[in-house]
């Protein structure tokens, strides 16, 4: 922490007495925005220095705990939540939040007492009731889930997950009525949440109702964004109506969304198989096999296809591979047999032939069992029995278990299934990976800035911001001295203001970012850039200090629900935005972060006016398509929303679909 020194420093040029405790709480603030934004690295540091400074508190340990348990540390984020408990033991969320690192580490009665605990101080929080009824059922104590679940539905009515969970605990307990009830009760409440359908769907499948699976299957895809394993359930309800192209067809589906989907693969390979296409269907078992180089029956069907497609020599190597893993499988020295039969190989044939000979003989004798084939045209991924090589794979679980597995609530970045707006765009140096880049965000004069290296890195603008890792989060506090440095030699250099400003910035200290933004702005109050990002700036600080305000009001709600926004606030970013196209009509991203703000104002049709300009400027950004579209549908013009949401689809805004989707099926 040496290397923070000089940072911490400018927290604290005061006499130390006096200005201990207002530097705690601002080092403490700074933490507590890192982790909103989810810089979870970077909050650890903050809150390590409250820590070390004031280690009675409560506070930092247990937002350090909801750190790492962001970033997969479960037992320190447990050991976090434990010091705050011993610290304070009146804090709902700490018993929340250990309550899922010890899920994640599997110490589910440790757990259950967490949430126990928890209820005791909240005893009407939905949050902990479903958290507790999920660990009952993964410790198949389905009697006390379904009392807790019908303790929340008594809380909450209308929780359609809790009609759904306990539809599940039905199932387990083989009660496939009541589990048919509670899904309907579900689909009744919320016909628009694709688990609803999906579970149904499931139960459907289980009592080989196929058709209506499929219907069910059908319902939840068309509401869903993305979710392979829709696709590859639907497929096993029409392959067991005989319905081969319209299986492979959702198999294709399924690994398009997830590449590596081993189902998928293994199913489609069988297909193509039955369908005589055995080129590719050598293509899917090859990629299985590349996965799983001991799957022996994904290498005996290879091996079978290579047969039919002439490579005998390649099928007789597969053929060998299985049956040294499997010495009694007959049907493999059957067709290795003709295999070499077929390259002259006569005596490897009859030695083959003659392993199956002795073992018929065997059999017919009773010192050999046959293994009897059943009629199931499915198996468990799990099975290893040679016979069952050309039955579809269906997963070894009914999928309960682990559906649920990642569906405890209270983390930061629980699914949002509200319909949200996409974020504003800003200046910085980083930006999230994304595999299907929609576009490069461009301007003429942030290109001259880079190309000039005015700036320690290349601006990027972007609405997707990155999270800091420790290294970069290192490299920037010591960025904030270099630029002090500069900034002390020469204290009217804008450049040095802005870089130090985007430095504070991405350390999440937003006060003093703002600071410099201020002083870069009367350094030079026709550079634009400062007015463009003290505009996300202070939105940023108004979207926290809601949340934070949230919180101290005991609300138990954890950092990352967004609160509502309101008028008054947004005029100071929204003053900044017109002075940015003031000073610069043509760019782009400046009427569409105004359109953002009036459309959080509820002005919505000048929201649409600033969408408008800013797809004049550029007819590809995407996210002003959607989030006029969205503008349109507050409106009511439907019809006008849909064609947009449309193209920001069209351009890669897949989450458009999803929305299409809900608005088109109200309206039919």
């Amino acid at each position: 922490m040496k290397r923070h020194l000089t940072y911490l420093l400018l927290l604290v040029i005061c006499p130390l007495m006096g200005w201990a405790q207002i530097n705690t709480e601002r080092v403490m603030a700074i933490g507590r925005n890192a982790l909103y934004f989810e810089d979870y690295v970077l909050s650890i540091q903050y809150f390590n220095q409250v820590i070390n400074a004031k280690p009675y508190l409560a506070d930092p340990y247990f937002f350090r705990g909801l750190a790492k348990i962001n970033l997969d540390d479960f037992s320190g984020a447990e050991n976090d939540c434990t010091e705050a408990i011993e610290r304070n033991p009146f804090v709902v969320n700490a018993y929340q939040v250990r309550g899922l690192a010890r899920i994640q580490q599997d110490k589910l009665a440790d757990a259950v007492k967490d949430y126990q605990k928890a209820l005791e101080l909240d005893p009407e929080n939905i949050a902990l009731w479903h958290n507790l009824a999920l660990c009952r059922i993964r410790q198949k104590e389905y009697d006390a889930a379904k009392n807790d679940l019908d303790r929340l539905i008594i809380i909450s009515p209308r929780y359609t997950k809790a009609y759904l969970m306990r539809g599940e605990v039905d199932l387990k307990q083989k009660d496939t009525l009541t589990a048919e009830k509670d899904f309907n009760r579900a689909i009744e409440i919320d016909r628009y949440d694709p688990d609803t359908w999906a579970s149904r769907g499931m139960l459907y499948l289980m009592k080989e109702q196929y058709k209506e699976a499929e219907e069910d299957l059908g319902k939840a895809i068309h509401l869903s964004v993305r979710n392979p394993g829709l696709y590859i359930n639907r497929a096993l309800a029409r392959y067991h109506q005989n319905n081969l192209r319209g299986a492979m067809a959702d198999y294709d589906l399924a690994i398009d969304m997830d590449a590596n989907n081993f189902i998928g693969h293994y199913n489609r390979g069988l297909l193509r198989a039955q369908v005589g296409d055995d080129n590719r269907a050598i293509e899917d078992f090859n990629f299985v096999i590349e996965m799983e180089p001991d799957n022996m029956m994904a290498i005996f069907n290879r091996g079978l296809l290579l047969d039919q497609t002439g490579d005998l020599r390649g099928a007789i190597k597969d053929y060998t591979r299985v049956l040294e893993e499997y010495p009694n499988f007959l049907a493999g020295y059957q067709y290795r047999a003709t295999a070499r039969k077929k390259l002259g190989d006569r005596r490897g044939a009859e030695a083959d032939e003659l392993v199956v000979l002795k073992a018929h003989l065997d059999m017919q004798n009773g010192v050999q069992k046959q293994t009897a084939d059943n009629k199931e045209k499915t198996r468990k991924k799990s099975d290893k029995n040679m016979n069952n090589y050309r039955k579809i794979v269906v997963a070894d679980n009914d999928g309960t278990e682990e559906k649920y597995k990642n569906d405890y609530r209270g983390r930061v970045q629980d699914r949002n299934v509200t319909i949200v707006p996409q974020p504003m765009f800003v200046l910085t140096y980083y930006e999230k990976p994304n595999d299907v880049k929609r576009q490069v965000y461009y301007y003429k004069y942030i290109d001259e800035l880079n190309s000039q290296h005015t700036y320690p890195e290349a601006l990027l603008i972007t609405n997707e911001e990155a999270a800091l890792t420790e290294a970069q989060a290192n490299k920037h506090f010591a960025s904030i001295d270099e630029q002090t440095s500069a900034i002390v030699a020469n204290p009217n250099d804008v450049h040095k203001r802005f870089a130090r400003a985007l430095d504070f910035y991405l350390v999440q200290d937003l006060d003093n970012a703002l600071n410099d933004l201020n002083e870069a702005i009367k350094c030079e109050p026709h550079f634009f850039l400062p007015y463009f990002n003290r505009a996300i700036v202070r939105y940023k600080q108004m979207e926290y200090e809601r949340v934070a305000q949230d919180y101290e009001k005991k609300d138990n709600k954890l950092p990352g629900t967004m609160p509502a926004l309101k008028g008054a606030d947004h005029e100071m970013v929204k003053r900044d935005l017109d002075k940015v196209i003031e000073l610069a009509p043509d760019f782009v991203y400046a009427y569409y972060n105004r359109g953002n703000i009036l459309a959080a104002l509820k002005d919505y049709r000048a929201a649409i006016v600033d969408y408008d300009r800013a797809l004049e400027l550029d007819p590809n950004l995407a996210e002003a398509y959607y989030n006029r579209g969205l503008t349109h549908i507050f409106l009511g013009n439907n019809r006008q929303g849909v064609q947009d949401l449309s193209k920001a689809g069209e351009l890669g805004l897949y989450s458009a679909y999803n929305i299409i989707k809900r608005f088109t099926e109200r309206t039919e």
